[in-house]
């Protein structure tokens, strides 16, 4: 997948977070990494306007910016950091999930509770809130990247990562979604939450292998 695939493939990740309400206005920010750059959405853009020419692409090592006219996201920093510590990262989709910031508001640790968020996802791991944009954020942030595809921002929101936007993506989805019923849930009684030897047994299947295997792989 050459540079132009992959903006294509950026700008419709993103009409997808905006169509289900992962963000809202100008919030929340992606990107992919091809070939030694990163391509990551503009500063002040709501996510669904922008066009394929627009992802301002950034070299990974140097963090030199390609004259494009457009400034990164200012969260430019996380990304960055993310990409030089784990090399098995093809893209992070950072996103403002209303159930998800609801959660953090009142809980920490979000727990496994159903098959696809097992295989799909994983454990979740939270961070206390940082301020934005700051490289303290991207400090916190990196500390954890190694341990978990998906982290959720104390006070702010999302952040997972994937081999691909695919795979990144859909962990989000995931991820709003369990926190979404973890909360209703909650309202009713204390929810039963999957033991370990169930989450590994989940993990094990040559099903659930399949089908994240697969989702590596597609784009």
């Amino acid at each position: 997948m050459g540079s132009k695939a992959i903006r294509e493939e950026l700008c419709r990740y993103a009409k997808k977070i905006v169509a289900n309400k992962l963000v809202v206005g100008p919030g929340g920010n992606i990107s992919a990494k091809h070939d030694g750059y990163m391509y990551l959405s503009p500063s002040g853009f709501a996510l669904d306007e922008i066009e394929p020419d627009q992802w301002v692409e950034v070299h990974i090592e140097s963090g030199k910016i390609t004259d494009t006219g457009f400034r990164p996201s200012s969260e430019v920093l996380m990304h960055l950091y993310a990409y030089r510590v784990n090399p098995d990262i093809g893209a992070i989709v950072h996103t403002h999930p209303p159930y998800c910031i609801a959660f953090t508001l009142v809980e920490q640790e979000l727990p496994i509770m159903f098959p696809d968020q097992a295989a799909l996802v994983g454990k979740t791991l939270y961070v206390p809130y940082v301020l934005p944009t700051t490289d303290k954020l991207a400090d916190a942030y990196v500390a954890v990247v190694n341990k978990a595809s998906s982290v959720l921002l104390g006070n702010h929101g999302l952040v997972t990562t994937g081999r691909n936007l695919r795979e990144a993506y859909y962990r989000t989805e995931v991820v709003e979604e369990s926190a979404k019923i973890y909360l209703i849930a909650k309202a009713i009684k204390e929810p039963k939450v999957l033991t370990d030897a169930e989450f590994e047994e989940i993990a094990s299947l040559e099903s659930e292998a399949y089908r994240v295997q697969l989702l590596q792989k597609m784009q």
